[in-house]
């Protein structure tokens, strides 16, 4: 499978919001990704797209993350490829081009959050490079 790694365009929203919801479990609809990508700030985050014939089959997300108390890093917000078009590279392709985009912008590294029944991301994590550095519990107050 020949895979193509880009910037991911605004036409790329349906199916960015499909893999999403089928991919990821997240409810969202074309026309909101289509807004997220209309108002991405190019300054600080990015979206990468992985192509095969001509058909996105994953994505990624990916930011400056800068706190008061660590070097620089760049933050993984949303990693995905299509459930039949996994284990095939674009995976790694995608962290790949994170990976640059980060020393790019400076950053010491890449971190990122995974749910902990994903244990076939967290394989998948782990034989990118990645290492386990901390349990963590997300916890999330709505408004």
């Amino acid at each position: 499978m020949n895979i193509v790694i880009r910037k991911a365009a605004v036409s790329d929203a349906e199916i960015i919001a499909e893999i999403s919801s089928k991919d990821l479990g997240y409810d969202c609809t074309a026309d909101f990704v289509k807004k997220k990508l209309a108002g991405l700030d190019t300054s600080r985050e990015a979206v990468f797209a992985a192509v095969s014939e001509n058909d996105v089959i994953g994505y990624i997300h990916i930011e400056k993350y800068d706190t008061l108390y660590f070097d620089t890093l760049a933050n993984v917000l949303g990693l995905a490829v299509r459930s039949d078009s996994r284990r095939n590279g674009a995976g790694k392709l995608l962290i790949e081009a994170a990976e640059s985009w980060a020393r790019e912008i400076g950053a010491s590294g890449i971190r990122l959050n995974s749910g902990g029944s994903r244990t076939g991301a967290h394989s998948f994590y782990r034989s990118v490079g990645f290492d386990d550095e901390k349990p963590q519990i997300r916890f999330l107050k709505e408004f």
